[in-house]
């Protein structure tokens, strides 16, 4: 009786075990193809303190200079997430019509600006990677390849010509030493094909660490919260004052170039949710 109690606590627990196995193995089925959605929120801070309201939020720099912002927009482009093998899953690589964003301070909603990303293989993603502008790649395609982002990229102002390619970063307001008021303009971005006109490249990709995985499936729809520190802008790892002589300036010159440089660590993820 002893011997046939064994065996049959022996038979429901084999039974127990290749039913949890075969679950977890439907889990991780490598030949799981479903997709889901994941969002991207950007919100624009000093120091990450609170959002920045346009014309009004005042920051004095690392140099002792106050200024504010009248107009904060940047391009985001090339998002690729990251598993946890260490595998991509590229957003529309260098395909600004589906995969290029702009994002603009006024349009942001209680001081946030959302992306929504469609159809993202199910996954557990640990990193998200991205690109702070256009890719040379991605512009030498030409009107043709990137119509619709540049007809969206005319019409908040982040273009020059279309020899002139796209304004990358667009930071506009007032400096000053006890009070903001001297205008300013930094328009940092490449200038046409910067191989054959021998110009510097500012398109930047960023990688940030999730601090907890991101978990798309076709029922949880992650969203990555990514605070940006505009404080960047001139106390970052160099830091920079506005004069008379770099105030308005547009294009790739050294001045842009170490805006450029500052503004790439300006982004960090504070929290993702997984709804």
């Amino acid at each position: 009786m002893k011997i046939y109690k064994f065996l049959s606590l022996l038979f429901i627990a084999l039974n127990l075990f290749t039913l949890s196995s075969c679950r977890n193995s439907d889990d991780d089925d490598p030949q799981d193809t479903s997709t889901g959605n994941l969002q991207i929120k950007f919100e624009n801070g000093f120091n990450n303190l609170g959002d920045i309201v346009l014309n009004q939020t005042v920051q004095t720099s690392a140099a002792g200079q106050k200024h504010n912002f009248s107009a904060l927009k940047y391009v985001v482009s090339n998002i690729t997430l990251i598993d946890e093998g260490g595998n991509e899953f590229k957003y529309n690589e260098n395909n600004p019509d589906k995969g290029a964003f702009i994002i603009d301070q006024a349009d942001a909603v209680a001081g946030v600006v959302y992306i929504d990303l469609k159809g993202i293989p199910k996954n557990n993603y640990k990193k998200v990677k991205f690109g702070l502008g256009i890719s040379q790649k991605a512009y030498l395609l030409g009107q043709n390849g990137q119509a619709e982002f540049w007809n969206k990229a005319k019409q908040k102002g982040m273009s020059w010509s279309w020899a002139g390619g796209y304004i990358f970063v667009k930071l506009e307001g007032k400096y000053g030493i006890s009070s903001a008021d001297t205008e300013f303009m930094n328009h940092t971005g490449n200038m046409g094909n910067i191989t054959a006109n021998d110009m510097p490249d500012l398109y930047r990709e960023i990688t940030l660490n999730l601090p907890t995985t991101a978990r798309v499936t076709t029922q949880v729809r992650p969203s990555i919260h990514i605070l940006a520190d505009l404080n960047q802008f001139l106390s970052g790892s160099k830091t920079l004052s506005l004069t008379t002589g770099n105030n308005m300036m547009m294009g790739s010159g050294p001045h842009l170039l170490d805006v450029t440089n500052n503004l790439t660590a300006m982004f960090k993820v504070d929290h993702v949710h997984n709804d």
